[in-house]
Parts: structure tokens; C-alpha cells; sequence
């Protein structure tokens, strides 16, 4: 959520960042219900300070024996126009309230501009892409033939985009959790959580899921809870509505959490093996800082996640979005790209997000500067360290030998156990 104030004094850029962004958002309605409030508020004062002048005046007029029925006629004109008014406000102010949930962040003015994905910039590699003397088998097959993930019984269970893991691959699975978590809580200094799944509605609005997102999500009914797309969304609400010390901040959280996406609108779009599911496992980091210091923590952050990909020796590339590509509520994003050998580029693994104040507007999450000025809103950062089953098919395509095993990274050997080879048994 962007301050009103801002907007209204910064029409022109917000109209210019909004067409970078290729969204369609209303924004003369929303300055013109503005304008309208503005002008109401004017004349309910004006009303209200008339109303009190006529007050005092009937209360003269009664002490001198005067005529006062005319002035209370009007004093009760007033109060019946003030109520009209009031009235008219309040709605004015819930059409505002949505208007205001709908628009997208502003870009930073590093972020390329461009109308979609062929815009990003690529900033930097890591590892050489994996080229193998044979033809290299995609995860779903090397899958399948190991034994450890299970695509029919999954849909069977379920429908399509949900996968059973097996053996050995439920193992991998939990071993990469546990070594994400590990790293992040003990080199990176994190603060490790273990959230709800299921959070209520406010909580979706403050960190920008809802209303926009809604056909992407998973809502229980009859309770009001929706099933979480990200751990971004409980780890962020953490402190929604608190005010914080200045020497509280940054705050660093982690969790690991399945998450839960309809995916509407990618029908057709990755149909097979695990790259696009509606339950996939996802390791999240999220910080609360000062807006002094968010962007060094942007970056901090998108090397917290880099480590896990080097420290498995997977192959990556960091990209940053443009403002055709880029999120609703962020103001600046990284995507960490693995190497898929069978597919012969880069996927997405991560992405990782400065807000700025956008979502600590919606949840109010303030800080009192330690030098006693008014509250602040603190600026919150988001992003995947990482995605837990993306990372399994990174494993599975670049450790992948001729004979169909797989190499466990030797990060991950402590995790699994001692064992060092996935092969059919």
C-alpha cells in the first residue's frame, strides 16, 4: 500500500510507473475520490465551526431573552448535512481502502524498465552450465527410474501437479530442509519459526495476497483461513500492528513450510515433473529493517540464498526483474536461475524482494526511531532460501550420471545419512 498523500503529490511519476509496470490501475478515480473526500472534509469543518459559533449564540440570545428558533432551526440544518456528509466519507473511504489495496508498488529506480521477462538484466554466474558426454535425462525420468518420485499416485491422490516423494527422495527432501535451516539460523542469523499454514484473511492482506491474488490461493471456507502460498506471509505479519524499537531492527526470520498455489494461470505451462506444483516445500527467509539500510539487506539477503546453491555446487545465474516482470508488491527483486541441463537454460529458484514500506503499510508494523521522532513504518524484505523441490530437480539434472544414479552434493551427504549415490535398487 502506497500514502495517499504521495500519490496525490506525485500523480505524474505514479501514472509513468504504472505504465512500466503494464498495469491498468485506476488511478484518476483514485484521485478523484481523493479530491472528493478532501472537499468534504472542507465543508463538514466549515459546518461544524459555524454549528459551534451558532451555539454560543443561541445560548446569548436565550440569556438576553431573544429569539432564538431560527438559529436552532439552522444548528439542526447543519447537524442533519454533517451527518450527510459523514456518511458520504465513510463511503468514500472504503471505495479508497480497496482503491489503495490494488495498486502495485513503486519500482526503484535501478529497476529496468521493459515490458516483461526479455527486459531483466542478468547481473551475474555462478559455476559453469553442466554439459554431459551423453544426452541428459530430465528429472522426471531420472525420477521415476530411481524410484523416488511418484507423479501417478500423486495426481491419483490428489490431481494433476501434486507428486509423491519415495525412499530416498523423501530423504533428499528432508535432508535440504535441514540443511537450509542450519545454514540460515547459523551462518546467516536467522531466526528460525514454525508458522501456521493456515492464516486468516487479514493476515493475507498485509503482505499484498489478497484481494489481487485471491484465484491463486486455497481458502477454507467456512473458516476464513486460507492455505499459505509462502512462508513470506506468516513471517512478515509477525509483528503486524506493533510498534518495535529502533534497536530491535533488522529483525531475520526462516521457516521451512509447504506452501499451497492454485497456479491459475499457468495452465499448460510446465505440465511435467515437479517444476510448477499446487503443494511444493519451500525454505524462506524474511527481515524487518530500518529503510536506511533495506537495500544493503536486499543484497545481504540474495547472497544468503546464493550460499545454498554454492555450497551444493549448482550451477546459477542472478537476474533483476524489470518492471514488466517484477512482483505486485515489490520495489526491486533478484531471481536466482539453477542450470537445468535437460532443459539447456536457466529456471527460476528464487526470488528475492526489497517491499520497502508496501506491506508494512497494510500491516502497520512501525518502529520508534531512538532518537524520539514519531513512528515509522519498516521496510520488510522477502525471498526463497530455497525452494526445496526446484532445488531436488537441480540436484537430480547436474549430478546425474550416464548409468542413471545420481551423486548426492557432499554438503548434503551429513543430511543423508552418509549415503553419497541415489541409483536404482
Amino acid at each position: 500500500m502506497l500514502d495517499m498523500k504521495w500519490i496525490r503529490n506525485n500523480a505524474d511519476e505514479v501514472r509513468t510507473y504504472l505504465a512500466n509496470r503494464n498495469h491498468d490501475f485506476p488511478l484518476d478515480e483514485l484521485l478523484q475520490l481523493d479530491e472528493r473526500k478532501r472537499t468534504c472534509l472542507t465543508e463538514t469543518e466549515s459546518l461544524k465551526s459555524e454549528r459551534n459559533e451558532g451555539s454560543k449564540e443561541v445560548a446569548r440570545l436565550g440569556a438576553s431573552g431573544g429569539d432564538t428558533e431560527k438559529l436552532k432551526d439552522r444548528m439542526r440544518e447543519i447537524g442533519s448535512r454533517i451527518k450527510e456528509i459523514d456518511m458520504e466519507i465513510s463511503q468514500i473511504d472504503s471505495e479508497l481502502g480497496n482503491l489503495l489495496l490494488s495498486i502495485p508498488n513503486k519500482p526503484h529506480h535501478t529497476v529496468p524498465i521493459g515490458e516483461d521477462e526479455t527486459a531483466n538484466i542478468e547481473i551475474r554466474q555462478w559455476g559453469s552450465p553442466t554439459f554431459m558426454p551423453f544426452e541428459p535425462k530430465a528429472h522426471w525420468d531420472i525420477g521415476e527410474s530411481l524410484g523416488i518420485l511418484d507423479f501417478e499416485r500423486g495426481a491419483r491422490l490428489a490431481e494433476s501437479r501434486f507428486t509423491a516423494l519415495k525412499g530416498a527422495g523423501s530423504k533428499l527432501s528432508r535432508a535440504l530442509i535441514n540443511f537450509m535451516l542450519d545454514l540460515h539460523t547459523t551462518s546467516h542469523g536467522y531466526t528460525e519459526v514454525e508458522p501456521p499454514f493456515l492464516v486468516n484473511s487479514t493476515t493475507m492482506q498485509g503482505t499484498g495476497q489478497l484481494p489481487k491474488f485471491a484465484e491463486d490461493l486455497y481458502k477454507c471456507q467456512v473458516d476464513d483461513l486460507w492455505l499459505i502460498p509462502t512462508a513470506e506471509v506468516p513471517l512478515t505479519n509477525l509483528h503486524s500492528g506493533e510498534i518495535l524499537n529502533e534497536s530491535e531492527l533488522p529483525l531475520y526470520y526462516t521457516a521451512y513450510t509447504p506452501c499451497f498455489r492454485r497456479e491459475a494461470g499457468s495452465h499448460g505451462r510446465d505440465v511435467r515433473g515437479m517444476l510448477r506444483q499446487h503443494q511444493f516445500d519451500k525454505v524462506e527467509l524474511v527481515k524487518l529493517c530500518l529503510p536506511e539500510t533495506s537495500y544493503e539487506e536486499l543484497e545481504k539477503l540474495t547472497d544468503n540464498a546464493e550460499t545454498v546453491l554454492q555450497k551444493l555446487g549448482i550451477p546459477y545465474r542472478v537476474v533483476c526483474l524489470s518492471t514488466g516482470d517484477m512482483g505486485f508488491g515489490a520495489a526491486k527483486t533478484y531471481d536466482l536461475e539453477v542450470w537445468l541441463p535437460s532443459q539447456g537454460k536457466y529456471r527460476e529458484i528464487s526470488s528475492c524482494s526489497n517491499c520497502e514500506d508496501f506491506q508494512s503499510r497494510r500491516m502497520n508494523t512501525r518502529y520508534r526511531p531512538s532518537d524520539g521522532g514519531k513512528p515509522r513504518f519498516v521496510h520488510t524484505l522477502n525471498g526463497s532460501g530455497v525452494a526445496v523441490g526446484r532445488t531436488m530437480i537441480a540436484i537430480l539434472e547436474n549430478y546425474q550420471r550416464e548409468d542413471g544414479s545420481v551423486k548426492i552434493p557432499e554438503a548434503l551427504v551429513p543430511y543423508m545419512g552418509g549415503m553419497e549415490i541415489l541409483s536404482a535398487r
